[in-house]
């Protein structure tokens, strides 16, 4: 007599929900696999997860009440075996490296997910870390540039809102002088010659995310 073999439960964390209805068939067709928890925001995916255990989450990054790599980060410090897949539009590679910091073990592309994402829920379920060519060439990428320090990162954020560098000194409460210097080095490490150029290459590598 054959013995069943035990189906792969995942947990898909979208705050789309034809995007969570799409993955759902995909994943409902394969003969080894089901959809046993379905979250729309960070907060619930954590508790879908202690609620359900499932063996693979597939989780969004952009996400509300609580963002998708804070959420790999609760489940992992809460199931340090939890194996997690960032399934995502963003390909920036500030996105990817806070990702695997999180503690994902793959990343996929929405616009190539028919392609991989079985085969990617599949490998990681069996414990293998998925990292494809063109995610670790934009991780060796982000490691060989120049990082942001924290301040030079609000100060962006608070020139993507459009502030000039008198309002950016008080709000931070530094001189302008500071501000101008900070707005130096972000020019400098981010190989760009104005303001518009630095928040543009900066929302591309993920760096910000203007909502």
């Amino acid at each position: 007599m054959a013995v069943a073999t035990r189906l792969i439960r995942v947990l898909c964390v979208d705050d789309h929900r034809l995007m969570r209805e799409g993955v759902s068939k995909i994943v409902g067709v394969q003969p080894d696999m089901e959809v046993v928890a379905e979250a729309s925001n960070g907060e619930q995916a954590v508790a879908q997860f202690l609620a359900s255990r499932p063996d693979v989450t597939l989780m969004d990054l952009q996400l509300p009440v609580m963002s998708g790599p804070e959420a790999t980060r609760r489940i992992r410090e809460a199931d340090g075996s939890a194996r997690i897949i960032v399934l995502t539009m963003y390909h920036g590679d500030e996105d990817i490296h806070r990702a695997f910091e999180a503690g994902a073990m793959g990343y996929i592309l929405k616009d190539t997910i028919s392609d991989d994402l079985i085969h990617v829920i599949r490998e990681v379920h069996a414990g293998h870390r998925i990292v494809t060519p063109d995610i670790q060439h934009a991780l060796d990428e982000r490691a060989r540039r120049p990082t942001l320090s924290q301040r030079e990162r609000q100060v962006l954020e608070l020139m993507a809102e459009g502030m000039r560098n008198k309002e950016i000194a008080a709000a931070l409460g530094i001189s302008a002088d500071t501000t101008g210097m900070h707005l130096k080095n972000l020019f400098t490490k981010l190989e760009v010659h104005d303001r518009t150029a630095a928040v543009a290459k900066a929302i591309r590598r993920g760096i910000i995310r203007i909502e």
